[in-house]
C-alpha cells in the first residue's frame, strides 16, 4: 500500500479546517460572558436611576385635559388643573382659545419659568413645533401642556411624588446571551405610514421604514421598524409578546438598537428591553404597539413590570 497516496495534502487539510471553522476568518467570536452581563447590569442601573430622577415617570402627580377658554389652576379640588397641596390653592388661569394657551399667574403665587418669576406667558406644548415645552414651576411642583390629536392637556409633576419616594427598584429577567441576537434590517421600497393608537384612544400616524427579522430557535420573526434621530440614531422598536400582562407590562415594551451596518445586520439584545412609562404611572399617554410586531412567543428578558405599580 502506497501510505503517500493517502496522506492528505496541507494545503487541503487547513482548507478543511476553515471550512469547518466557518469560511476562515469568518467566525464569530464567542461572548464574552462576563462582560457582556456587567454592560447590560451597568445598563439596569442606569435605567433605574432614570426612573427614579428628578424629571422621571415617577415624578406624575396628574394629568388634566383643559377645555376652550379659562382653566383655573392650583392645588384646590374645585380648579380645572389640580395641583399638589404644596402648590397654592389658586395661583392662576390657563386660557385655551384657538391654538394659543396663554397662563396668567396670580400675585404672589411663586409661578416661574427657568427661575424666572411670570405673571403672563405663552405655554408652547409638547408638539408645538418646539425642542421641549414651556415648563411652569411652583416649588417642587412643575407642568407643562402636552398635544394628543386635538386634545390639550397639563401634566402635573411633583418632585416630593410619593411614587417617586417611595421608589422600590426594578425588576428584570436573569440577564441571558440566548436573547442576544443578530438580526437583518430590510428597508422597505417605500416607508410605511401605519396608525398607532395610545392608551387614551388617540390616533397618530408613525412612519416605518423597513423591517428586521430574526431567528429564535426555528423561527424566523419579524418586527417592524422606526428610526430615532438624534446625535446618534438608533432603529427603535415596540413590541408584545406572550409575557405580556404576565411577568410584563401588558401593553408591550420598547427596545432600541444600533443603526444596521453596511450589510444590514442589527444586534438585537432583548435584555434592553424596557418598559413604557404607562407600567409607572396612570398619567402618560403611550402608544399601543401594532399588531405586526406582536411576537408570539415569551420573550424572557428585559424589564419585568413594575413592582410598585401592580401588573397591567
Amino acid at each position: 500500500m502506497n501510505i503517500e497516496r493517502n496522506r492528505i495534502p496541507k494545503t487541503l487539510l487547513l482548507a478543511s479546517l476553515c471550512l469547518l471553522l466557518t469560511q476562515c476568518g469568518q467566525r464569530k467570536p464567542p461572548i464574552d460572558e462576563a462582560a457582556f452581563t456587567k454592560d447590560v447590569g451597568q445598563w439596569q442601573t442606569k435605567r433605574a436611576k432614570g426612573i427614579s430622577g428628578e424629571s422621571s415617570w415617577l415624578t406624575l402627580s396628574g394629568l388634566y385635559w383643559l377645555k376652550p377658554g379659562d382653566n383655573p389652576f392650583g392645588s384646590d379640588s374645585g380648579n380645572q388643573v389640580i395641583l399638589p397641596p404644596s402648590a397654592p390653592k389658586s395661583a392662576g388661569i390657563i386660557s385655551w382659545k384657538d391654538t394659543l394657551l396663554m397662563l396668567t399667574a396670580k400675585r404672589g403665587a411663586g409661578v416661574r419659568v427657568k427661575d424666572s418669576a411670570v405673571t403672563t406667558i405663552r405655554l408652547r406644548s409638547d408638539n408645538d413645533g418646539v425642542a421641549e415645552p414651556t415648563v411652569i414651576t411652583i416649588g417642587s411642583v412643575s407642568f407643562y401642556a402636552i398635544k394628543r390629536g386635538d386634545q390639550l392637556g397639563i401634566r402635573v409633576k411633583d418632585k416630593q411624588n410619593p411614587a417617586r419616594l417611595h421608589f422600590t427598584g426594578l425588576d428584570f429577567f436573569p440577564v441571558s446571551s440566548d436573547w442576544r441576537i443578530e438580526g437583518k434590517y430590510e428597508p422597505f421600497p417605500r416607508p410605511k405610514v401605519i396608525p398607532v393608537t395610545s392608551v387614551i384612544g388617540t390616533v397618530e400616524n408613525d412612519t416605518f421604514p423597513g423591517t428586521v427579522s430574526f431567528t429564535k430557535g426555528d423561527t424566523t420573526f419579524r418586527l417592524i421598524a422606526q428610526i430615532e434621530r438624534g446625535p446618534e440614531s438608533t432603529l427603535y422598536f415596540m413590541f408584545s409578546d406572550e409575557t405580556g400582562g404576565k411577568e410584563t407590562y401588558g401593553l408591550g415594551r420598547q427596545l432600541s438598537t444600533p443603526m444596521p451596518d453596511s450589510a444590514g445586520t442589527v444586534v438585537m439584545d432583548f435584555n434592553k428591553a424596557y418598559n413604557w412609562p404607562c407600567a409607572y404611572t396612570d398619567y402618560a399617554t403611550c402608544p399601543i404597539p401594532p399588531r405586526e410586531n406582536h411576537l408570539p412567543i415569551r420573550v424572557e428578558a428585559g424589564e419585568k413590570n413594575y413592582p410598585g405599580h401592580g401588573t397591567h
